[in-house]
């Protein structure tokens, strides 16, 4: 098979389905996992606004979630007087990821394709630094964004969004299928392992299960990192 052969029976995999397809904006009676604090089993550390935890389904070890403690729909509905707090955790995490795993992505569905209704933040070290080179065909389409004020502004005046963020520069996109289902395949599809590709986009259930050993060891690694912080506080 050539690589172009290759190349577009990925593409028709992650297109055919299994990818994350969005949802409704809301969905009611749905009760909220994430305000449910006794569920969250894997938290790894608590600030006096934000959780981060272990996913649960992890694609990668050392895929964790920041989750704000009250209920707001998206990071869009996040108020400013939370972002210090947020920014600072994103460093921590940076640099866990740094010192065991690979560069980070940060993203966020913003409402457009979420499965739980309460805004959490991905922190999944794939490796990449940038994604600019993969998203060539749809980064025109995208806002750049340097600060948490420029997604309240875009919540506020336009509603749902998507959120991708590397080592280099962060964008928003617009809720449009075409344009999700692109970065999607560009940035989670390519980034599975060829024996993740094999089987397909998992569910969630399936991710929880064959995932694991995974999360034990990002959970193990966390307690070091945390350690060795305290130990050497000028590290950072």
């Amino acid at each position: 098979m050539s690589s172009q052969d290759a190349e577009q029976q990925l593409r028709s995999l992650a297109e055919s389905e299994p990818l994350p397809v969005p949802r409704s904006q809301t969905q009611a009676n749905v009760p909220c996992v994430f305000c449910d604090r006794a569920s969250l089993e894997t938290v790894l550390q608590e600030t006096p606004t934000f959780l981060l935890v272990a996913d649960y389904a992890p694609l990668v070890e050392g895929h964790l979630l920041i989750i704000p403690k009250e209920h707001y729909a998206c990071y869009g509905a996040v108020p400013e007087e939370l972002d210090s707090e947020l920014l600072a955790l994103k460093r921590l995490v940076r640099r866990f990821a740094a010192r065991f795993y690979a560069p980070l992505l940060f993203w966020e569905h913003g409402i457009f394709g979420q499965t739980v209704f309460h805004a959490h933040l991905h922190c999944i070290p794939f490796g990449v630094v940038s994604y600019r080179e993969r998203l060539e065909g749809v980064v025109e389409r995208a806002t750049p964004v340097g600060e948490q004020e420029e997604i309240r502004r875009w919540y506020r005046q336009r509603g749902q969004y998507f959120y991708l963020e590397d080592s280099e520069e962060a964008f928003l996109f617009p809720p449009e299928l075409d344009c999700y289902r692109q970065v999607i395949y560009e940035v989670f599809w390519k980034s599975l392992s060829p024996e993740q590709q094999r089987q397909g986009w998992q569910r969630k259930e399936v991710r929880r299960q064959q995932g694991r050993s995974w999360l034990v060891a990002a959970m193990r690694k966390w307690e070091q990192f945390c350690q060795e912080e305290k130990e050497d506080p000028c590290r950072h």
